[in-house]
């Protein structure tokens, strides 16, 4: 059913253009095709779709050569891509596409964050930049913003983009509060110790926590840590009224022949929970890996107690990578990590020997300390 108010209508009523446009956008039928060179994310990506009731996937590609094959046979309205496929080159292609098909929608789903590899593929002509690393329900948005016509790029994608302009005045106004959780956030603290150390309750601490994310338009603990991490300037801008840093942090011990392994392709995530993790278990060793064979070499080189491995690597799956490790380090605890949680991977990590799996955007210091301690038998 069209829901038009009367005062829409009155407002519009000269303009037959508007209400057939209305119309239209009601009963518009899309048809959708998602080129990534994995099948687990194809998978995610294609299932997060599936609440919008008006889309239809009507192909899956895998590389660049069956992507211009699928292209000649198929009409489609929006193209989901991963433009990092083999034989596909981004900006060549993409500008190949665009002059080919100049209706069909464009909205790359990537992991890379680049902000001059966003504004290349942009200068081609894609509709849409959207980071894998955020949530299904942005996904979602992502894909009716571009079909309504509209641009879209991730919120730290934009961030990117405009921090070349930003001057000292122009990076956001923090309250003296909020800005010394942001410093324990940085030391790793969840919301109970930063409650503790500034004397307030664990509401207090989550309503500023809430506020402040909306402020430096990030959506999680990492995000902000990492924002703080690229904006020094922000603490010059808003002095603290206390020395956080002379008040020294209290660190669970532990052995330090335990380690953990962080396994995922993107260097620069695997970075960053690297440090979340070091500020809270200075006595543990982290090492990464970007692949499976580098796991298994860290796993034989070292006591690893805990794996935490994304679902899709570079050139193949954490599925597979999980049960390499498993075969030969059956005491290792492996934790799944993914950006599209969906039901078929939680139950095929489960078969290939992972203990848990979670969400990467829910991955904050709170739920890190509940898995290492799991694993750590505490």
């Amino acid at each position: 059913m069209l829901n038009i108010t009367w005062f829409e209508y009155q407002e519009n009523q000269n303009s037959v253009s508007w209400l057939e446009q209305s119309i239209i956008t009601c009963m518009s039928h899309y048809r959708a095709l998602l080129a990534d060179d994995h099948a687990l994310v194809r998978a995610g990506i294609r299932n997060a779709l599936q609440d919008l009731p008006n889309l239809e996937v009507v192909g899956e590609i895998a590389d660049g050569k069956e992507l211009f094959q699928t292209l000649a046979q198929v009409t489609a309205d929006i193209l989901l891509i991963d433009v990092t496929m083999p034989e596909f080159e981004p900006f060549s292609a993409i500008q190949s596409i665009r002059q080919q098909y100049p209706k069909m929608k464009i909205l790359v789903i990537s992991a890379h964050d680049d902000d001059i590899y966003v504004q290349g593929l942009l200068a081609a002509g894609v509709n849409g930049y959207h980071l894998k690393d955020q949530s299904l329900r942005d996904l979602r948005l992502a894909v009716e913003q571009v079909l309504a016509g509209k641009r879209w790029l991730s919120s730290r994608l934009l961030d990117k983009l405009l921090q070349a302009t930003h001057t000292r005045e122009e990076l956001p106004a923090v309250s003296n509060r909020q800005l010394e959780m942001l410093e324990l956030l940085n030391q790793g603290l969840d919301n109970r110790a930063i409650a503790t150390r500034l004397d307030v309750s664990i509401k207090t601490v989550e309503n500023h926590l809430t506020r402040l994310y909306r402020i430096l338009g990030v959506q999680s603990r990492l995000e902000a840590v990492h924002y703080l991490q690229k904006h020094p300037k922000l603490l010059q801008n808003n002095p603290t009224p206390y020395p956080l840093a002379s008040v020294p942090p209290v660190y669970p011990s532990y052995n330090r022949n335990n380690a953990i392994l962080i396994v995922d392709d993107n260097q620069r995530y695997r970075t960053q929970l690297s440090r979340l993790i070091s500020k809270n278990y200075p006595d543990l060793q982290i090492l990464e890996a970007g692949d499976t064979q580098s796991a298994l070499a860290n796993a034989n080189n070292y006591t690893v107690c805990l794996a935490l491995v994304d679902v899709v690597l570079a050139d193949e799956d954490g599925l597979r990578c999980t049960r390499r490790l498993k075969a030969s380090h059956p005491k290792i605890r492996v934790v799944l990590m993914s950006a599209y949680p969906d039901r078929e991977f939680h139950r095929q990590g489960m078969q290939a020997g992972a203990s848990a799996f979670v969400d990467k955007k829910d991955l904050d210091i709170h739920h890190l300390r509940q898995i290492v301690e799991d694993a750590l038998g505490s």
